[in-house]
């Protein structure tokens, strides 16, 4: 077997390098987030198997003025990045058309529906099965028409493997009991899960990449290309994985790929978990647009989608609007809040890149994962451990090719 070096040690870069060294192939991971500040460590932690739908939608343009962060929405658009948020706009518009959103469906409806099996699978393997819940997730409603409308569109909705049901009456007292404020509806989610506690995932995922004899190599991985084919800067791999999250645009586009993806902003805020019901699945309130997760030892609540640039500083408001919900609605959550902002990787049809380089011939990539990054890595690890062995991945991955940008 062939040695890889993955630019990348995120979720998807270490459950890909897993999968490669029990295929028989030496790894080297090269990554320089020694702290875990990535959008990998701070998400939600839901395995979202029932957002089959793209983000890419005419329902989402239409609604879009009512999202807007001005407006007590979620959705913002800082002035400063209108050079980056402007274009990637334009052509998300060009893929909400519905003939390119049904496509969008059509691609990600395989590669959701293995998505949890590819969990357990993992997890089992590397000996934490704990890890990975199975315990579907909530969404709630404390106003009457928001429940009204909220409940009918998710009735629409292709969710895929996972399936909507009523929340009963012991669950909406459970859940009207977290505030002050009765629910006026909720729903529950069966099929989606959650990661136990993003902290031990990586921990365990770190282990299990070392055990298994993998490199880490603490730099910044840098491509270097010659004669057709591409190397890491002081690293000596027959070939190459770009798996870097948002940083995987300049690296391709240095090689001359077409990347439009931007850097989506999500904050977070952490409590004390010592209030929240310790077997709570995660509870989604829709109408604050907003996820709260219960982690080993912490309670979080996330939010926002904010299209900027990679580097730019925190904008405190996102978090101050995060504590003035949780004020409002009396939740369970007591401060002092450690606050968190991560950029997650999205292209704007809000599929992922997942191919071989048509620039440099022993290049492979997988990265633009946007909000499925955490759902998606083991299954991606697969169709990337297929394509490395030279066999016909499971799924079709012609959707994937960032081709479809040039």
């Amino acid at each position: 077997m062939g040695s890889i070096g993955i630019i990348g040690g995120g979720v998807v870069g270490l459950c890909t390098g897993i999968a490669l060294l029990e295929a028989g192939h030496h790894v080297s991971i090269v990554d320089d987030d020694a702290e875990g500040k990535a959008a990998s460590w701070g998400n939600a932690g839901h395995i979202a198997v029932e957002q089959v739908e793209p983000l890419a939608s005419m329902s989402m343009v239409r609604s879009l003025p009512q999202r807007l962060f001005l407006r007590g929405g979620p959705l913002g658009f800082p002035p400063s990045a209108i050079a980056e948020w402007m274009p990637f706009g334009l052509r998300l518009l060009a893929a909400a058309r519905p003939a390119q959103f049904r496509k969008g469906c059509q691609a990600l409806a395989p590669l959701l529906a293995g998505s949890m099996s590819a969990w357990t699978s993992l997890v089992e393997r590397i000996g934490a099965p704990e890890l990975v819940k199975q315990d579907g997730h909530f969404v709630l409603w404390h106003g009457e028409r928001a429940a009204r409308e909220g409940r009918a569109s998710w009735m629409a909705s292709n969710t895929g493997s996972a399936q909507v049901q009523d929340a009963t009456d012991a669950e909406r007292a459970m859940l009207s009991a977290l505030g002050k404020s009765p629910v006026a509806d909720a729903i529950r989610f069966t099929g989606s899960g959650q990661i136990a506690d993003l902290g031990d995932l990586r921990q365990a995922l770190g282990n299990a990449f070392a055990q298994r004899g993998g490199k880490r190599v603490t730099q910044r991985g840098e491509l270097r290309a010659a004669g057709g084919r591409v190397e890491i800067a002081g690293i000596d791999t027959e070939q190459v994985l770009v798996c870097a999250g948002v940083r995987s645009r300049e690296l391709m586009e240095h090689l001359g790929h077409k990347v439009p993806m931007i850097a989506e902003r999500g904050y977070h805020i952490r409590a004390d978990a010592s209030h929240w019901p310790a077997d709570l699945p995660p509870v989604v309130l829709e109408e604050r647009s907003m996820i709260v997760t219960r982690y080993r030892n912490a309670v979080q609540a996330a939010s926002f989608v904010e299209l900027g640039k990679v580097d730019a500083p925190a904008d405190p408001r996102k978090w101050e609007r995060l504590e003035r919900h949780v004020a409002e609605l009396d939740l369970p959550l007591r401060g002092p809040f450690r606050r968190w902002m991560g950029c997650r990787p999205t292209l704007p049809d809000y599929l992922p890149a997942i191919g071989r380089s048509t620039k440099a011939s022993n290049l492979l990539y997988a990265f633009g994962h946007q909000h499925l990054g955490l759902t998606l890595a083991p299954i991606t690890a697969r169709l990337v451990a297929s394509m490395v062995a030279g066999e016909q991945p499971e799924l079709p991955l012609a959707p994937f090719d960032i081709q479809r940008f040039a």
